[in-house]
């Protein structure tokens, strides 16, 4: 049976798809069946896997709205990992599922039958705390969430929590943290040091000992639709993703 894992942070910039594309792609890499949702309008995380987003037939959309089962709304990528693709159509299927029966669940139900096909499920979710997140955390097993070293880094945090307290007291009793991601590391500045301080005070054993660098490479691979292990293997960027996959496999082993 295979883990489900949001990836979540109501805040916009601080790494998520990002995250979601290479940590997906570096577990893969290490021999793990992987799936990954795109559950984000955006549709960042299904372009930085190639895919034309124009193209895609059967999206999340079709999924949350019961026109298509997960096992036709599935793409193979030449990466190792298959994705449940988005594209703008979902930007208002938050309206949609609100007149929807068990519309906090319809991602949990769409994704039933696949949950043994795969050792990680991986969710992006957008950036706010909406229906779509909402149906994110209420179909998975954990959240991880990535936070960037910078000033506001903290800001908004609770309010997160708040909602994972509230997504597990009312629909989700199993939800917990899978782990906390520092983002855009910089040890050489001071405010990097303060803001892990203040994270690992907040979550203790919670923070993974991989960090993700600032890295051009990280920038670069989502404009040729690749994930940073694929586009440039030995850059930092690619070994502070490996080194998360490996402490994450590790952790769930």
């Amino acid at each position: 049976m295979g883990k489900v894992i949001s990836i979540a942070n109501q805040k916009g910039g601080v790494g998520k798809t990002t995250t979601a594309v290479n940590l997906a792609a570096c577990v893969a890499a290490a021999s793990k069946r992987v799936l990954l949702v795109d559950l984000d309008p955006q549709g960042n995380t299904t372009s930085g896997y190639g895919i034309q987003k124009k193209s895609v037939k059967n999206s999340v959309y079709q999924l949350l709205t019961g026109q298509c089962t997960g096992q036709e709304c599935l793409q193979k990528t030449r990466f190792g990992v298959d994705i449940i693709p988005s594209n703008i159509q979902l930007s208002g299927a938050s309206i949609e599922l609100v007149a929807l029966d068990r519309r906090e669940a319809r991602l949990r139900e769409g994704l039933a039958g696949l949950v043994k096909e795969y050792d990680f499920i991986f969710i992006d979710c957008p950036p706010s705390l909406d229906l779509l997140t909402l149906n994110g955390l209420c179909a998975s097993d954990t959240v991880l969430v990535p936070i960037q070293c910078e000033f506001f880094a903290l800001e908004g945090l609770s309010e997160l929590m708040s909602t994972v307290r509230t997504v597990k007291n009312l629909y989700n009793k199993y939800l917990d943290v899978e782990g906390v991601l520092l983002t855009m590391y910089d040890g050489r500045l001071n405010l990097t040091m303060q803001v892990v301080a203040e994270v690992k005070k907040y979550f203790g054993s919670k923070v993974y000992k991989a960090v993700i660098p600032r890295n051009v490479r990280l920038s670069e691979a989502p404009s040729f639709g690749e994930p940073v292990n694929f586009y440039d293997s030995s850059s930092r960027g690619a070994a502070a993703y490996q080194e998360l996959a490996a402490e994450l496999i590790r952790q769930n082993s």
